[in-house]
């Protein structure tokens, strides 16, 4: 039986019409089915059956947690105690954590089952999921087409009923364009919802785990559990937790909608008519609909690489071959460690951004490039609060296309740099976004409609979410 809702999970476990066990062994079968799909790099299958019989025992005696039968994919950055982990890179080949990351750990103290690691691309950087040192993700609406990245594996994980709810991370997109092109919900919560301690980092600022599901109600489960301080984590906010929001019936709400956007010549057609239904939806049930001009869209994307390259330059530079990971067999002196093990280690797309990233803080060019982003950056967040105070949310599309052919864009890093270009305005602002997925192509390809909120407003984007599925089931 396909599930959408954790409630039904649980509803199910204690009627008895399920067990812990049957549902594992459901993942495991859709998992073997769609093995073709490469988006598991490791399963545990064993552990998950075993941790099953526990939690069975555990609601038979009345004590489970709130995700007893869920079982959770994890994206090959998160860290999970005595699991490999390893950025689906071959420098961190053979790697076990000795801990697991916050977000994981809490998960797991509510009863949630592992199920297995998830292909990502290389230390979450790409838009496709070819970049793995694994090979790539395939899409299960279309196998010829990608998922999406960095988090295709989570989001096909979730897709293909291999696990009732993924985690992925999103430092520019990477958890809501998957999910737009695989049919799934994607959440990137603000930043400094949840801790970051026990990840993989691929750009410090930027980055937040975040989850894929199949409801909006699993989602804010998930996150529910996930949020919160962190003593390992200082980036968390101490002051701020998300905030309590309750719909009030027939209440109408402002969708702003950045002119931009909906009038980008790179908007393809069927995103178009896809958006405007949304939009001519809303305001039949009486929701207004704000246009506004945002003129530093074409900074945003060129902004974000020169921040995140810069901080990626930076994190990977631990990645030696000296403490853990992959040691060349070329190696033979000090600075031969160094050169042959990232040589080999890092694949090209993390090669080309750790240049880019180490030019930019150059100190000929630190001020022209890195200093000019963080000020693009800071007027990208004032702007993007000032169009929230007017508006309940921002409205637009998750991603310019619908999924892409593998192969189509990989030969063009530009052309893949700009997959980005609808969803790094949340990461540069560090607010919350949602992507939902709302229509499909004539050739049956899934597509998203994505919502922007003010900080630490996750609950209130839920809601919304719910307002334009509901919208769009009665139009």
């Amino acid at each position: 039986m396909t599930y959408h809702r954790i409630a039904d999970i649980r509803a199910d476990l204690q009627s008895g019409k399920t067990t812990c066990v049957e549902l594992v062994q459901g993942c495991l079968s859709a998992i073997k089915v769609g093995s073709e799909l490469n988006a598991f790099l490791e399963v545990w299958e064993s552990e998950a059956i075993e941790r099953a019989k526990e939690i069975d025992a555990k609601i038979a005696a009345g004590t489970a947690g709130k995700l007893a039968g869920c079982t959770i994919a994890l994206k090959d950055v998160l860290a999970y105690k005595g699991h490999k982990v390893g950025a689906s890179s071959r420098i961190l080949e053979g790697f076990e954590s000795l801990y697991s990351a916050t977000a994981v750990q809490r998960l797991w103290d509510e009863d949630a089952i592992f199920i297995g690691r998830t292909n990502c691309d290389e230390f979450a950087m790409g838009a496709s999921n070819e970049n793995s040192a694994y090979g790539p993700v395939l899409n299960a609406a279309d196998t010829s087409r990608v998922p999406g990245g960095s988090s295709g594996g989570s989001a096909v994980a979730v897709q293909a009923g291999m696990s009732h709810v993924a985690l992925g991370t999103d430092t520019g997109g990477s958890i809501r364009q998957p999910a737009a092109f695989t049919g799934t919900f994607g959440l990137k919560p603000t930043y400094g919802a949840v801790s970051r301690w026990g990840l993989l980092a691929y750009a410090s600022s930027f980055d937040q785990i975040g989850p894929f599901t199949k409801s909006v109600d699993d989602m804010d489960l998930v996150l529910s559990i996930m949020a919160g301080p962190d003593d390992q984590d200082a980036t968390v906010s101490v002051k701020h937790s998300l905030k309590e929001f309750t719909p009030v019936a027939d209440q109408k709400y402002t969708f702003a909608v950045i002119r931009e956007v909906v009038e980008h010549e790179g908007l393809h057609p069927e995103i178009k008519q896809m958006t405007e239904a949304c939009i001519r939806n809303l305001e039949a049930a009486g929701h207004a609909i704000s246009y506004i001009s945002f003129p530093l869209l074409d900074y945003m994307v060129p902004a974000y690489y020169v921040l995140t390259t810069a901080e990626a330059s930076s994190n990977l530079s631990r990645y030696s071959g000296m403490l853990y990971g992959n040691r060349s067999s070329k190696a033979h002196d000090l600075e031969s460690t160094f050169t042959a093990s990232r040589s080999e280690g890092f694949g090209p797309e993390v090669k080309r951004r750790i240049m880019l990233g180490t030019f930019v803080l150059s100190s000929d060019y630190y001020d022209a490039y890195y200093r000019k982003g963080q000020q693009v950056r800071r007027l990208i967040r004032e702007k993007t609060l000032e169009v929230l105070k007017n508006a309940d949310a921002i409205l637009i599309p998750t991603t310019s296309t619908p999924p892409f052919k593998i192969g189509e864009k990989s030969k063009d890093p530009i052309a893949m740099y700009l997959a980005d270009l609808f969803t790094v305005q949340a990461n540069l602002a560090g607010v919350p976004a949602i992507s939902i997925p709302y229509a499909t192509t004539q050739d049956g390809l899934p597509m998203g409609m994505q919502l922007m909120g003010s900080d630490f407003e996750e609950r209130k984007l839920f809601a919304l979410s719910d307002i334009l599925l509901s919208n769009r089931a009665n139009s």
